[in-house]
């Protein structure tokens, strides 16, 4: 069924293609489904026992902790062939992820304070934990992707990979939108479930697929010697192409950050939202609509603006959608028109548009430009721009948000100033980086 519906929509892939970007597909599938379930348990959990003022510090923990991955990650790569690391790091975050669940089991009020205290620990640990995985993983999948399809195939399949990842994202969300019908340990039970057929798909991948599917060209070479964990900073700062990269996932990140917090903030203070089932149905309703536009995009609009309209095109149409849109939040902020569920929802909408056209539309052309680059840049450059880089930019969002959080309405107000503000800045980069794509394909070389 599932290579069916390839062989519809990615009309002018070949057998090996479709065969290809299916089992792809099916592994992102199952990889953005648990991350995007752990993502609506996690802030749902951690706003409900740890409390949503410490968020912001949340994030920023969890920046000390993506360091310490980056280091373990780019040692990882050294040693092991890149499908064996799906293995290595899915087993790790299946087990931490499968004894959430049973530690969970147990009512908390019924246990005692001290029980209680270290749910809390688990909480911060969970919220960690899964802002890694969310890093780690897809890094780590993208990486694979790119250094097994070459410029043109991926012109033609990626939206595929896309829109399956979008299926997932939608059913993970979906699962936690019941999350008074299923309850948190079974939820993270499917979450486990979810991060172990990765591994199988993956495994599957590597056993079904001719060798000439595995190389994507040139830049997929091994270098003769192996480096450090440091190579990959090193060519991110020193490769003005991937510095580029870099400050186009800051930046989105950064804005990212503010208006989900603003979202966040909002919904956690109303009382129809007070206990962490209500909250975590609430977050589970956002992650379906948000990836419901993004799948909508991929199957319809996403393969078109790539292939037609051009890299340069898609880099720039995500931050001035995410513009205007802020600018109209700005607008009814401004006015204060609303009363505060009815902004909660023009917040929504926002975060929707910023959430959904990232991943439709920025995703897909973003790890197009990785093409055109050498295999230690895609694994550990990549690895620190997505994983150190985004998580720093995450970090500098909640300091703003931490700086601002004086009053909702502050924040509101002020992080929507802020936001605008990134948003011009990211729209210059980001006309430059697609020029700088287009002459790299043009003449054939890569960035060593």
């Amino acid at each position: 069924m599932f290579t069916r519906f390839f062989r519809f929509f990615g009309k002018d892939l070949s057998s090996n293609e479709v065969q290809k970007f299916s089992l792809l597909s099916l592994a992102f599938f199952f990889t953005i489904g648990s991350y995007w379930l752990l993502k609506t348990l996690k802030d749902g959990f951690f706003f409900n026992v740890v409390g949503g003022i410490y968020q912001p510090r949340a994030k920023m923990l969890s920046l000390i902790v993506i360091s310490i991955f980056v280091l373990i990650y780019s040692k990882l790569v050294d040693l092991f062939h890149r499908h064996q690391l799906f293995y290595i790091i899915g087993s790790f975050f299946a087990i931490y992820f499968g004894f959430v669940s049973i530690l969970i089991i147990f009512p908390f009020g019924d246990i005692g304070s001290f029980y209680f205290k270290f749910i809390q620990i688990i909480g911060w640990i969970t919220y960690v934990m899964v802002e890694s995985y969310g890093s780690i993983m897809v890094a780590l999948f993208w990486s694979f992707v790119a250094s097994t399809t070459d410029t043109q195939s991926a012109k033609r399949g990626y939206f595929l990979i896309i829109a399956g990842a979008q299926l997932g994202a939608i059913t993970g969300p979906f699962l936690a939108w019941n999350a008074t019908t299923f309850g948190l340990p079974i939820l993270f039970a499917f979450a486990t479930g979810c991060i172990l057929l990765v591994i199988l798909v993956i495994k599957k991948f590597m056993l079904v697929m001719p060798k000439d599917e595995l190389i994507g060209g040139q830049q997929d070479l091994r270098p003769e010697k192996k480096t450090g964990f440091f190579e990959g900073l090193k060519l991110t700062l020193t490769r003005p192409y991937l510095f580029g990269v870099l400050l186009l996932v800051i930046f989105f990140e950064i804005v990212s950050t503010i208006v989900d917090y603003q979202m966040m903030i909002q919904a956690s203070g109303l009382p129809e939202y007070a206990s962490k089932e209500a909250l975590t149905s609430f977050v589970g309703m956002f992650g379906m609509a948000t990836n419901g536009l993004a799948l909508v995009m991929a199957l319809f609009g996403t393969g078109y603006l790539i292939k037609k309209m051009g890299l340069r095109f898609c880099l720039l149409a995500f931050p001035v959608s995410i513009g205007i849109a802020i600018s109209i939040l700005y607008f009814f902020i401004r006015l204060n028109v609303l009363a505060p569920k009815n902004l909660l929802w023009v917040t929504f909408l926002v975060v929707i548009i910023a959430k959904g056209l990232s991943y439709a539309l920025n995703n897909p052309a973003k790890e197009v430009m990785y093409i055109p680059t050498s295999r230690d840049a895609k694994f550990k450059a990549k690895g620190w721009i997505d994983m150190f880089g985004a998580r720093g930019a995450k970090a500098l969002g909640s300091g703003f948000n931490e700086f601002l959080n004086q009053t909702p309405e502050v924040l509101l107000y002020f992080g929507s100033i802020v936001s605008l503000g990134i948003i011009g800045i990211w729209i210059v980069v980001a006309y430059f980086m697609g020029n700088r794509f287009n002459r790299l394909i043009k003449s054939g070389k890569i960035i060593k």
